[in-house]
């Protein structure tokens, strides 16, 4: 059997976040559900009517350049990207052709060709049952960037990992929600196998409308093309759909290209040198710029937190806000750096998960303010509570409103006394002769039993570490 290497590239596509579309002042709002209310005779396309270029939609195209470390342009134009479909109203698609915005690049080791920026189709809203299709045209002319990789993935999980990324990246510069549920961020997956050192035909992948469903469908791809060229059968350049319910992709149409579009300089736009307009220049963009998720990442690092921690609090910011602010105070160095991101991305998390207390899918609603938080962690690194006291205190906290001190004194949380600790290590070996035979008969095994029982009677409120030592001279006296 030979083996065969596979190749991938994406072509994803983001609608932007502006206050207006592309071409004209019509608003831009994905969550609008009345139909056809946010259009005007320049999104439908009436004879006569002039676009206007959305300034605030290059910007976002660029600063996305800067975070990829693309080159960006210098002169860049509009053209007419011209195909017949019943979401289209011109006719024809402006886009951009020879003259990217953003050129080149990379995201987590993946190459970029080019960012580019165009405008949106109208949605087509099918209805099987009734064999009907209408029109919504709000999305009509809706800023989209799309961003083309190079083909240069082997994976279904590396092209995963890739999308995921990207979408973090939009979010942090606010550009998209790139929200793939809503169809805010869309890819496409373009896929050939060959035997090592050959090239393959390319198929492509379209309506992958999550990350999953991206993943399974480039594997399946791949497997499909495999067995065809295991057979000796021909691989067909075309564009396939992915069908969820059988879990296979399938044949939609042939697979154009870029002259079937007819491509030209669209005549109703201005060609335009962004170093001549100021606010376009990188020097003044980059001052836009925020921390970006690979920075955050390693400044976590830095800092000496789990790098499973740090990826939660990169990928989730209102983790990671909360866990900023907890740590404001905190000189470099501080172990309670360290106590915050355990008891947030273990403790913290698991209460959230467990009572769904999330904004979005992807955001967590934090239930305890930094200042409550910033105490628990004090009290347990002034050692006044234990770790099992410290996480009873911690959902107290949530659902009370008393101060974490008073709840800490009213439930009996804090740090026992050495007469508590000798009353409750004596009646343990008392009432445990058995297992304490068996530590004395070489079982330390019973000694962690012997700790835990302890640690009940004492409602957490102990070190295991003292306890241990105590446990182990009173039956030494014996």
């Amino acid at each position: 059997m030979t083996f065969y290497i596979p190749t991938i590239g994406l072509e994803i596509h983001a609608e932007l976040r502006t206050k207006t579309k592309m071409f004209c002042n019509s608003k831009n709002d994905p969550d609008e559900k009345r139909p056809n209310v946010n259009v005007c005779p320049i999104c439908l396309a009436h004879p006569g009517t002039l676009p206007v270029i959305n300034g605030e939609a290059v910007k976002h195209v660029l600063r996305v350049g800067l975070a990829l470390g693309g080159e960006l342009a210098d002169y860049t134009e509009f053209d007419r990207k011209n195909y017949f479909y019943p979401d289209l109203p011109k006719g024809y698609q402006i886009s951009q052709f020879a003259y990217p915005l953003v050129s080149g690049g990379s995201l987590s080791g993946v190459s970029i060709t080019r960012v580019h920026l165009e405008e949106d189709t109208a949605s087509s809203i099918h209805d099987d049952e009734a064999g009907t299709t209408v029109i919504d045209f709000n999305r009509s002319g809706v800023p989209l960037m799309e961003l083309v990789t190079e083909p240069v993935i082997k994976s279904a999980e590396e092209a995963g990992s890739f999308a995921r990324e990207l979408q973090l990246l939009l979010r942090y510069l606010d550009v998209s929600e790139a929200n793939m549920e809503k169809g805010e961020m869309r890819v496409e997956a373009n896929i050939s196998v060959a035997p090592l050192g050959e090239r393959g035909t390319k198929v492509e992948i379209k309506n992958l409308n999550s990350f999953r469903i991206m993943e399974r469908a480039v594997a399946y791809e791949i497997k499909r093309q495999s067995a065809l060229l295991e057979r000796g059968e021909k691989i067909i350049q075309e564009t396939r759909g992915w069908d969820d319910k059988r879990h296979a992709t399938f044949s939609q149409r042939v697979k154009e290209g870029s002259a079937d579009y007819r491509y030209f300089p669209d005549p109703d736009l201005p060609s335009l040198k962004l170093s001549e307009l100021p606010e376009y220049t990188p020097g003044i963009l980059r001052g836009t710029m925020p921390e970006l998720p690979d920075e955050r990442r390693t400044r976590y690092l830095v800092l000496g937190i789990k790098s499973d921690d740090a990826e939660l609090f990169v990928r989730d910011s209102g983790l990671g806000d909360f866990f900023e602010a907890v740590i404001s105070s905190y000189e470099a160095g501080s172990r309670k750096i360290i106590l915050s991101s355990n008891y947030i991305a273990n403790d913290l998390v698991k209460i959230i998960r467990d009572t769904e207390k999330r904004d979005t899918e992807y955001q967590y609603k934090i239930p305890i303010s930094v200042e409550s938080f910033r105490k628990i962690i004090d009290m347990i690194y002034s050692n006044k509570i234990s770790s099992r006291s410290a996480k009873d205190l911690l959902a107290l906290s949530i659902a009370d409103s008393k101060s974490p001190e008073e709840i800490a004194e009213r439930e009996g949380l804090f740090k026992t006394t050495g007469v508590d600790l000798e009353q409750a290590v004596a009646s343990t070996i008392k009432a445990n002769s058995v297992v304490v035979a068996d530590f004395q008969a070489g079982k330390e095994a019973a000694l962690e039993y012997l700790v835990g029982q302890c640690m009940k009677t004492l409602r957490g409120a102990a070190d295991p570490v003292v306890l241990r030592d105590l446990l182990r001279a009173h039956i030494a006296e014996k």
